[in-house]
């Protein structure tokens, strides 16, 4: 098969054969890989941003869409035919061995999922059966930054109809975060990013306001919609400053969840006296969310007509455009951009 190899950290991805083990182990389940999302995770991952790369060279990928081609011993929960959403956190079934793939007849490493590759084994709880019907372009959305959008404002926010919010990063989990929010009926939301295009659709979303902070005064602009500052404060951006203006931005009571990944090490200030007195920070992991419980409503609400995704794809790609595709998401161009796979 065909995957996408992290060779050496801050360089352009090999693409190569990989070579399947003769059998799958006690809960894999192999996958053959119709569509992935790329996920700021992964440009995290060649940045080398939380530190050194213990596990180069190594398979990629976290979100995706496929149909399950054989199982393992043990797995129930999924069959051959299914077709499924692979995902990152972990659901229901067995945790199986990490897969023993060759490159170049040597063993190179893989985590429970992986979807930068044509065929992957994974993990029996890192995939969910969907509907037949369901398109497996939009199921790669499902493994990562929407169900990451729902969780934010329902386990980690807490947001409730009503109350305000502020998301500053409009990319893939942002703009997830801000149309789960406005789902429930959250106001007003204010969406703040440097790409007027990402603003644009993030009206569509359903934010209440936008802002382009290159062009101007973020504080001031928020602080007339809420002089008192947002419920809740969302950081997509992992970015230091944005991180401590998130908290800034927040109410006295308000909430604050950083959701994007800071460089390792870099610390943030802030005045933490608010602590003692109901303001709140948080660091969201993929919104503490199970998929196997997430997926399945969320699909059902977007076949209903409740939820829509149309406009959440903004860019794709063959896969043997891989790093062009990553070089666009790198520079903050893409909304979510999807590589389609070789079948």
């Amino acid at each position: 098969m065909l995957a996408a190899i992290l060779v050496e950290s801050r360089k352009p991805l090999v693409l190569d054969e990989v070579q399947l083990p003769l059998s799958l182990e006690y809960g894999q389940v192999l996958v053959k890989v119709f569509y992935t999302g790329i996920c700021g995770a992964q440009i995290n991952e060649i940045e080398a941003r939380k530190g050194p790369d213990k596990f180069l060279p190594h398979l990629l990928g976290h979100e995706g869409g496929g149909v399950v081609e054989s199982c393992g011993p043990g797995v129930t929960t999924v069959k051959p035919g299914d077709h499924v959403v692979m995902h990152w956190r972990p659901g229901r079934g067995i945790q199986s061995p990490t897969p023993k793939y060759l490159w170049k007849g040597k063993p190179i490493n893989a985590g429970w999922v992986t979807t930068f590759n044509e065929k992957a084994i994974v993990s029996e709880n890192r995939v969910t059966v969907i509907p037949k019907d369901f398109d497996l372009k939009l199921a790669a959305l499902y493994g990562c930054a929407i169900t990451t959008g729902y969780g934010v404002v329902h386990n980690d926010a807490r947001l409730k109809s009503g109350e305000s919010l502020v998301v500053v990063g409009a990319g893939g989990a942002g703009m997830s975060v801000i149309l789960m929010a406005s789902l429930i009926g959250a106001n007003p939301i204010i969406a703040v990013d440097i790409h007027d295009d990402k603003l644009k659709q993030a009206r569509k979303f359903g934010a209440t306001h936008v802002i382009n902070s290159k062009k101007e005064n973020t504080v001031e602009k928020i602080r007339q919609v809420l002089p008192q500052g947002a419920d809740v404060a969302v950081d997509a951006t992992g970015i230091k400053e944005i991180r401590e203006l998130c908290y800034e931005l927040a109410s006295g009571m308000g909430r604050t969840v950083l959701v994007g990944v800071p460089l390792a090490g870099e610390k943030i200030t802030i005045d933490s006296f608010p602590l003692h007195f109901g303001k709140s920070i948080t660091g969201s992991h993929g919104g503490d969310v199970n998929p196997d419980y997430v997926i399945p409503r969320l699909i059902s609400l977007q076949n209903t007509g409740r939820l829509s995704l149309d406009g959440m794809i903004s860019h794709e790609f063959p896969f043997n455009r891989i790093n062009e595709a990553l070089d666009m998401v790198r520079r903050g161009e893409a909304l979510r951009c999807v590589l389609q796979m070789a079948h």
